[in-house]
């Protein structure tokens, strides 16, 4: 009876090397800037920004980010994506270009997401 495949369970995920994609992810996180916008109660908005090089100051941009944007910002540490800015508000074109203007990253590496 157990010679039949059908009745058995497979789960396709469970054979997956979990280092390998680990070691992609951070990676490709690595190579982009991910800027994305997230909706909040009512009609509030939270912009994040994730994948900045660890070598920069990130209390220096946020400051600068707060006094360019009018806006309020703050640093999140999270264990497997890194540093993470958030700013309060839709700044996702404004982030963009301020990003651009210092030199920080270029077009190709800035991925805008959201709504």
């Amino acid at each position: 009876m157990s010679d039949i495949q059908n009745l058995q369970t497979y789960d396709p995920f469970k054979d997956t090397d979990d280092s390998f994609q680990s070691v992609a992810a951070k990676g490709l996180q690595q190579q982009h800037v991910h800027i994305r916008v997230q909706k909040r109660t009512g009609r509030k908005t939270l912009t994040t920004i994730q994948g900045l090089p660890n070598e920069l100051d990130f209390k220096k941009i946020v400051k600068a980010f707060k006094k360019e944007f009018c806006c309020n910002g703050t640093i999140v540490d999270d264990e497997e994506l890194g540093k993470i800015i958030q700013l309060t508000g839709d700044q996702r074109e404004s982030v963009s270009k301020f990003l651009m203007e210092e030199g920080i990253s270029t077009k190709s590496a800035i991925k805008i997401h959201g709504f």
